[in-house]
């Protein structure tokens, strides 16, 4: 994980909206992560195969693989990658869960950066106790 003394936390963003995904990178950028994006699961996983990333924020509705899709995936070849739910639609942590996609979160959309920012750093934070297992 990076941090204050390892640098910015990197973020790939996945959406299938150009303009929402270069709005929410951008936005994220000014709040001092460092930012990958990537319009489709496809590109995702190029992003994943050649860097290193703390989180992954994915939409839940894109055409062709969801994010839904692609967080299980993730969950099983990089599971280093933390990954947060984004969408117009409401999910409770609890259906989040019930997915077994491997999320550790979930973002409503519209969202306000800054405290989209926290949220992200929150989750970006050390477990704070060992995972069962």
């Amino acid at each position: 994980m990076h941090g204050i003394d390892q640098g910015p936390v990197r973020v790939l963003v996945v959406d299938d909206d150009p303009n929402h995904l270069r709005l929410l990178a951008s936005g994220l950028r000014l709040e001092g992560f460092d930012v990958a994006s990537a319009a489709g699961a496809d590109e995702a996983l190029v992003h994943l195969g050649n860097g290193e990333f703390d989180l992954a924020i994915l939409d839940v509705m894109m055409p062709g693989v969801s994010g839904l899709d692609l967080a299980r995936r993730m969950s099983r070849e990089f599971p280093g990658v933390r990954t947060v739910l984004m969408s117009a639609y409401h999910l409770s942590e609890r259906q989040v869960r019930l997915a077994a996609c491997g999320a550790v979160g979930f973002i409503p959309k519209p969202y306000r950066i800054e405290e989209l920012a926290a949220y992200l750093r929150q989750k970006a934070q050390p477990l704070s106790r060992a995972a069962a297992g």
